[in-house]
């Protein structure tokens, strides 16, 4: 084919053994949102920040999350019957760095309500996601959680909260 030229990977610059930190700054110039997994736990908020969510199916209503493998939360929102998935917007920056730390409450000064069925939202986000643990998939340091929506409410005028390049980020440009 006229215009394709193939090069060897060296030729063009690409690593082919990339330790962590290289992999974290290849995958961080894909911008993502982030969203914030939560549930009712003893009466209780639990939740965790994840920026590797993402819609799977229409039908059956699918979407998934990344989770690593040692994360102390992940198998506490497991068990739990029903998981709110809320996709932070502009302006939660500080409650997404709360959910996101190892310690100390993760919901002090975060707004939040739950459902009849016990999954926790977050106010103000762009989007809520009722949602069932359909299925976990094991991959390398992390486990996919297949979840199952079961109810939602979407805000088209929140601008969504945006993580590029290891730092939040805000949308721009304008609508056509």
């Amino acid at each position: 084919m006229a215009g394709i030229r193939v090069a060897a990977a060296d030729q063009i610059g690409l690593v082919t053994e990339a330790d962590p930190v290289t992999l974290r700054r290849a995958y961080g110039c894909f911008p993502s949102g982030v969203v914030a997994l939560c549930g009712l736990e003893g009466g209780e908020p639990a939740g965790m920040a994840a920026s590797s969510f993402t819609s799977v199916s229409l039908a059956p209503p699918l979407v998934s999350v990344c989770v690593a493998n040692e994360s102390a939360t992940w198998p506490r929102l497991r068990a739990l019957p029903r998981l709110g998935l809320s996709v932070f917007a502009e302006g939660h920056e500080g409650a997404c760095k709360r959910l996101a730390a190892r310690d100390g409450d993760r919901f002090a000064g975060v707004s939040w309500t739950r459902t009849p069925a016990g999954a926790v939202l977050i106010g103000g986000a762009s989007a809520w996601l009722e949602c069932v643990l359909e299925d976990e998939l094991p991959a390398g340091d992390h486990h996919i959680a297949l979840l199952r929506v079961l109810a939602l409410r979407y805000f088209p005028e929140t601008a969504p909260l945006v993580f590029h390049g290891s730092r939040f980020r805000r949308l721009s440009g304008e609508d056509q």
